[in-house]
């Protein structure tokens, strides 16, 4: 077993001529599963084909791109694991100053918009060679979508990168139908049939199944209703089951997006990850100290893929889908019989989840011949009637794990639900959790508290969070353990004006808890919440939404969220000067920051409640002085 060839002399070390596909990649080589560069080479390595690696080349060359030669029948470009825009820039739009998918964390070793960028260079070297794109990158951005970064809704990524196919989704199946029917000399122009993938063409007269057409482009790029409109109907029909061929006009050309491609078996996926890893990045990168992004997975076990839970903000339900597949336990357990053997391994398997840990199976039976519901959703406002909320498989999966020789604790560390967690009437999950799988403090995701706030989001509301808290201290007690909660927020989300901003700084202040770190939204490809921001309408209603745009609010209402900073004490006034909330500066305990010294006002209403607290003090000494024994 060794890494896949990264050079000429790694090919012919092999005894090969050439390779069959270049996989090039906006990330260092890093031979996990925990990446899906890894997954999609290994499989093809598995098929019988030969995959050559270039990661993070030199864009300002082309021959950086001519490592192995003409590849036999494809190039396949994938920015990287997370978009090469999100990779670079904060939401404020400033430069990151690390990169943790390249080695040593250093940035700038991929360019902006890298699939764009590599496909274009590709082109220069090799016109004819097909060019096939996948990856989150190209996966969110498979039609017309809004940019955050140029403010204005860009075209299909197809079209700009200049690819022939893109594949959208995990890709496992397109992949390989794809190889299969280059193998058998279809050309590439004429691959229209492979579920999971999007094309371009100048005819719909080979299109038989029904479909939906778009709005033309540019006029879903000029007009936010129009554009609107257009991505829900995108959102609505990423379900295997329910969803209908998308054709997206662009003056004399289509871009065709097929169905998705269909859930993965639980054999097919636990093949998916029983491929010949190295478990690590490639050698090469030693000497700069690694590549960072190993760190976090390289102990931990994915065990699902998809998510129910559907938040606005979120991205997986247009990437991975609605309907959750499950790795069998004998898939994990070997995973983990795998990881106690590395030389690094401490006792300590980091993770066992997923996009949501504790999604074990579909959210309903319905989901597996119907689909996702495309009118509604499985818990927001309220669980749907047939939501099956169990945690026994993924509680007997924890216990094997636990049993493992050498293994002293399994930590779930991705996403919980914890209102599908309350959901269940079974508390033996939630008991096992803080028992065995909990360091110390458990991080959720509540995001806000207001509910208006909260319906743009489409999380459960404020009372929802309370019971689950509320339980979550009961079992700790009942267990003997003092551990806490960590709970994630957002601050600007569509929706939230600064009246709800002060909301949540009210709910802090009644918790006695500040956060470390705050989150502004962040509006990438692919998420309803990012459609409300650019469009200020929320597009399954057509109703206008409030959306905080200006640094300088976004700023209060981060500032609010960590009023206690003396830093932040300026933003916080004047937001709640602005919010029309003075009554929360003052003296009192329930205020969130005591007045300027230079504002008279507050200085005048100090020295009047002084003067009546005085008063009241006087009063209740006078009382106990002739009352004594009625204290």
């Amino acid at each position: 077993m060794d890494f896949l060839p990264i050079s000429k002399d790694d090919m012919h070390k092999r005894g090969w001529s050439e390779v069959d596909f270049v996989y090039v990649s906006g990330d260092a080589y890093i031979d996990h599963p925990s990446f899906g560069a890894a997954i999609i080479t290994r499989l093809l390595e598995s098929h019988g084909f030969k995959v050559g690696i270039i990661s993070q080349p030199d864009w300002k060359s082309k021959e950086s791109f001519d490592v192995f030669g003409k590849p036999r029948l494809s190039f396949l470009v994938s920015g990287g694991n997370i978009d090469s825009m999100v990779n670079h820039y904060s939401v404020a739009k400033k430069r990151r100053s690390k990169d943790l998918y390249s080695p040593g964390g250093v940035m700038g070793l991929r360019p902006d918009r890298a699939t764009i960028v590599y496909c274009q260079k590709i082109k220069e070297l090799y016109k004819d060679v097909p060019i096939m794109i996948g990856g989150l990158e190209a996966s969110l951005r498979r039609l017309s979508h809004y940019d955050y970064w140029d403010n204005c809704v860009r075209r299909s990524i197809l079209l700009d990168s200049q690819a022939d196919i893109l594949m959208y989704g995990m890709g496992e199946h397109q992949i390989i139908e794809l190889a299969e029917s280059l193998e058998s000399g279809i050309p590439i122009n004429e691959i229209t049939y492979v579920r999971g993938t999007v094309y371009k063409t100048k005819s719909l007269s080979s299109i038989y199944d029904e479909y939906i057409l778009l709005p033309e482009y540019k006029n879903s790029k000029n007009d936010k209703t129009v554009y609107a409109k257009g991505f829900l109907t995108q959102y609505q029909n990423t379900d295997a089951v329910t969803a209908k061929i998308i054709i997206e006009p662009y003056g004399n050309e289509f871009v065709v997006q097929n169905k998705p491609s269909l859930p993965l078996s639980t054999a097919e996926f636990d093949n998916s990850y029983s491929l010949g890893y190295m478990r690590t990045y490639h050698p090469i990168y030693e000497k700069k100290g690694g590549v960072p992004a190993i760190e976090e997975v390289k102990f931990s076990i994915i065990s699902n893929r998809g998510c129910f839970g559907n938040c606005n903000f979120c991205a997986l339900a247009f990437h991975q889908g609605r309907v959750v597949q499950a790795r069998s336990h004998r898939s994990i357990l070997n995973e983990a019989n795998k990881i106690v053997w590395d030389p690094d391994f401490k006792g300590y398997i980091h993770d066992v989840g997923g996009p949501t840990a504790n999604f074990r199976a579909p959210a309903c039976n319905k989901q597996l011949s119907s689909g996702a519901c495309k009118d509604r959703q499985c818990l927001f406002p309220s669980p749907c009637k047939n939501l099956q909320a169990d945690h026994k498989d993924y509680l007997k999966l924890l216990r094997k794990l636990r049993e493992i020789p050498k293994v002293k604790k399994v930590f779930v560390r991705s996403g919980i639900r914890y209102d599908y967690l309350i959901y269940d009437k079974d508390d033996e999950f939630f008991y096992e959790l803080c028992e065995h799988h909990i360091s110390g403090q458990l991080k959720v995701a509540p995001e806000h508290i207001s509910s208006r706030v909260l319906e743009k989001m489409g999380k459960p509301g404020r009372g929802v969070y309370e019971k689950f808290v509320k339980k979550y201290y009961e079992i700790n007690k009942k267990i003997g353990k003092e551990q806490y909660l960590v709970p994630y927020l957002m601050s600007s989300h569509p929706g939230c004006d600064l009246k709800a901003a002060v909301e949540l700084a009210e709910y802090l202040r009644e918790l006695g808890y500040m956060p470390e770190q705050v989150q502004d939204f962040y509006p990438t490809p692919g998420t309803l919440s990012t459609c409300m921001y650019y469009t200020e309408l929320d597009p399954r209603t057509m109703e206008k939404v409030y959306v905080p745009k200006n640094p300088h609010e976004k700023a209060m209402q981060r500032a609010l969220m960590q009023y206690r900073l003396p830093k932040n004490y300026e933003l916080v006034f004047e937001a709640l000067k602005k919010a029309g909330r003075t009554d929360l500066i003052g003296f009192d305990k329930n205020c969130l920051i005591r007045p300027q010294k230079s504002d008279s006002f507050y200085r005048k209403k100090e020295k009047s409640d002084n003067h009546k607290s005085d008063k009241l003090l006087k009063k209740k000494k006078t009382i106990r002085n002739v009352h004594p024994k009625k204290r």
